[in-house]
């Protein structure tokens, strides 16, 4: 007895050079949630003189690091 294989075929649609090009430039959500988050806290924290910043504990070394750790959490 002998078996046959057959394959399934799915209509294909035409590919498109822009297509591929929005695919290439496409922007995760969550990752631009991120960065959003991460450069509002930066701008905010560098605005600050150092006089307020020390009145909230951050040294301006410190900015960055906080900064990820926001975007971390949004």
């Amino acid at each position: 007895m002998k078996t046959m294989a057959y394959a399934n075929s799915l209509p294909l649609r035409p590919f498109s050079l822009f297509e591929a090009i929005r695919a290439a430039f496409a922007i995760d959500p969550q990752v631009a949630r991120r960065n959003s988050a991460y450069r509002q806290v930066r701008n905010e924290l560098n605005a600050l003189s150092d006089r307020d910043l020390a009145d909230i504990g951050i040294c301006r070394g410190q900015i960055e690091d906080i900064a990820a750790e926001a975007a971390a959490r949004a």
